[in-house]
């Protein structure tokens, strides 16, 4: 449990501070004073002082912030190195880049995990599933398929892709079995699942299970840069999918959102699986993170980019009474959105607990 809890404070840690730094290394670049470099809220652990910015870190590590001199119109002085000084595209490179870092960084983790080496399944038989056709054509347990309409597969990942994109109905699988090549003709049954985005479909299944063989697989520099783009764009798309869904109602938001408490037991979980694991979970949050904080919603990055876009358009910054009126807004639905996947976390991962105790 100890060591979960390090795990988790050190993911937030990272997290929160490449998001700052990009907000911070950008700012002093454009001549911008930062007063103030923060990671983590309440009782101060550690101050310092250096040139103008005094650096801190809190007891509670939820967040983090960089504060900016000039940064809001009531504070504002006029002079050059604040931020209201600055011309609406300088401002946008200081908004952008903390998520951009973030988002970075999850590429940079899926390109490090793909050229060190990750876990995956081999394409043995580990189990037959009654009902479907796999039984009925004669694989067994043990069996080791190597190819699919001659297509080679080495991990269940492909043998399920290749599965999955079939059209004809059926899949002719090459298997060895003790040292013997055969091959076995098997019907594809459709059945409705959930996909990863918590949506109904249809899937191809043959009715196998994954034998728990597993190896390390690892890829060339050139190639896991390539895997990592890919893998990086496949969450991003996913991710936009699922805000979509979520807006049109097609997704709940008590099954698909989990606040610092879910992420504490997925960390859990991945640091059981170890440091890849965690590695990977890391790199989804911190994707996660930049395209959260692009939404164009109040406080958020993506908030302060869209006001910008406003100011272009109307040639002048909105006035002091309307930058509250907006904050304010922010701040309570940021409160609303915390308070609701705090409760939403406890009930899934406490409800049990919970209906006991009052029950007795």
């Amino acid at each position: 449990m100890i060591l979960t809890w390090i795990i988790f404070i050190l993911i937030l840690s990272v997290l929160i501070l490449v998001h700052e730094f990009g907000h911070f290394i950008i700012a002093k670049k454009l001549g911008v004073r930062v007063e103030q470099f923060s990671l983590g809220f309440g009782k101060i652990l550690f101050k310092k002082k250096k040139q103008d910015t005094e650096y801190s870190i809190g007891i509670m590590p939820l967040g983090g912030f960089v504060k900016l001199a000039g940064d809001n119109l009531d504070e504002y002085k006029g002079k050059p190195d604040e931020y209201y000084s600055q011309a609406p595209g300088r401002r946008f490179w200081i908004i952008f880049f903390g998520p951009l870092l973030n988002y970075i960084l999850g590429f940079l983790l899926f390109w490090f995990i793909f050229f060190s080496g990750y876990p995956t399944l081999t394409t043995k038989v580990g189990g037959l599933i009654d009902g479907f056709c796999a039984k009925a054509a004669g694989l067994e347990v043990g069996d080791k398929i190597t190819a699919v309409d001659s297509k080679r597969v080495e991990y269940w990942e492909d043998l399920q892709k290749l599965i999955q994109s079939d059209k004809s109905g059926s899949v002719k699988l090459a298997i060895i079995r003790k040292d013997k090549k055969i091959t076995v003709d098997v019907k594809i049954k459709g059945k409705e699942l959930q996909d990863s985005i918590g949506q109904k479909r249809n899937f191809n299944l043959i009715g196998i299970i994954p034998f728990d063989e597993i190896v390390i697989v690892r890829h060339g520099f050139l190639e896991s840069v390539s895997l990592g783009f890919q893998k990086t764009a496949q969450l991003t798309v996913m991710t936009y999918k699922a805000l979509g869904y979520l807006i049109t109602g097609k997704l709940s938001m008590r099954d698909s959102m989990s606040g610092p408490l879910g992420i504490f037991f997925i960390t859990s979980k991945a640091a059981k699986l170890g440091m890849i694991a965690v590695l990977h979970l890391v790199a989804v949050l911190s994707l996660s993170l930049a395209i959260f904080n692009l939404l164009p919603l109040p406080i958020l990055d993506g908030g302060h980019i869209l006001l910008l876009g406003l100011e272009k358009i109307r040639g002048k910054p909105l006035g002091i009474r309307s930058e509250q009126v907006i904050n304010k807004i922010g701040i309570t639905f940021i409160m609303t959105l915390a308070i609701f996947v705090t409760y939403n976390d406890i009930v899934k991962h406490f409800g049990s607990q919970i209906t006991k105790f009052f029950v007795k």
